[in-house]
């Protein structure tokens, strides 16, 4: 299946699901390929046939844009170095979350939850920790016998019961002899952060090497420069969220900005374009267009996240 084909498929399992999802990014070298969103649940996701192919930049973009949206990145694949992705299995490359479209529409449309996930040395499942400890002491049993029972030793046990995930052999042994479900189910949108968004930031009197974002910082904005997204950086004020991009080539300035404006919607946020030159339309789609004069001439942020929300909704 090509790449194009693999996308098509998840945007599709997407909008079954509920999710408002983005259309594909048609820009190169963008880090991901489509943004969905459903209640709470924020999805960047990058789709690639072999998931080898996935880089630590741009898995290190990725986080950068989950951590500064509240998302969960996701990378969805069909094959890796050692065969087809298989379903009901949640892998992973760089710490994102990796599962095959399969999986995705198991997970969404089925309500089937992948319950083992692939780390070094094999494939395991997560363990009730609460239950497991619940069920040995209600029944009085030894550590000793359900490592016995299990085939692993005592201190193995110990390890189940203070959350470490198990080999499915063992864990299926322990679930059949304690009569209980101890095998949890996984959540592939569950994503933990290694930063706060905080530590991405520049800001106060840290620069960057854009004078536009530095004329932000310099209005008190906080500023996350990202690199290979359809914008150039978020910026944070007391009020919101704005992905911020700057623009110089005109038909490139108007892709940029489309796309800035659909996926803001979808992420909840709002979007912005700094351009060199006078334009006659205050605005993109969604998307507020403010010149690099008119943002010398603004000195405080809320005057700036006003002007950005008034001509962002004229649209």
């Amino acid at each position: 299946m090509s790449r194009e084909d693999l996308i098509n498929t998840t945007r599709a399992i997407l909008a079954r699901a509920g999710f408002d999802i983005s259309s594909s990014l048609t820009l190169r070298g963008v880090c991901f390929d489509i943004v969905g969103r459903k209640e709470a649940t924020l999805l960047i996701i990058k789709v690639l046939s072999n998931v080898d192919a996935f880089s630590r930049d741009n898995a290190e973009d990725m986080k950068v844009l989950a951590d500064a949206l509240g998302a969960t990145p996701l990378l969805i694949g069909e094959t890796s170095s050692s065969g087809p992705l298989e379903a009901g299995i949640v892998y992973s490359r760089f710490k994102i979350p990796i599962v095959s479209n399969e999986t995705l529409g198991e997970h969404l449309l089925e309500e089937v939850p992948p319950f083992i996930f692939a780390a070094p040395g094999g494939l395991y499942v997560r363990i009730d920790s609460s239950i497991l400890r619940a069920a040995r002491e209600g029944g009085g049993i030894s550590l000793g016998t359900l490592a016995e029972t299990a085939g692993v030793s005592r201190r193995t046990i110990q390890m189940y019961e203070s959350g470490m995930g198990a080999m499915i052999d063992a864990a299926m042994r322990l679930e059949e002899f304690l009569q209980v479900p101890i095998i949890e189910p996984i959540n592939p949108f569950e994503y933990k952060s290694e930063k706060k968004p905080e530590e991405y930031e520049v800001s106060g009197e840290g620069r960057t090497q854009s004078n536009a974002l530095n004329r932000l910082l310099e209005i008190g904005l906080a500023i996350t420069p990202v690199t290979k997204s359809p914008f150039e950086a978020i910026s944070r004020s007391r009020q919101t969220i704005i992905l911020t991009g700057l623009g110089a080539e005109e038909e490139r300035l108007i892709q940029k900005a489309v796309i800035a404006s659909e996926i803001s919607k979808i992420a909840g946020k709002h979007s912005l374009i700094i351009v060199e030159r006078e334009r006659s339309a205050e605005h993109i789609d969604s998307t507020a267009v403010v010149t690099s004069g008119e943002l010398e001439r603004i000195d405080d942020q809320d005057a700036l996240t006003d002007l950005v929300l008034s001509r962002g909704a004229k649209k």
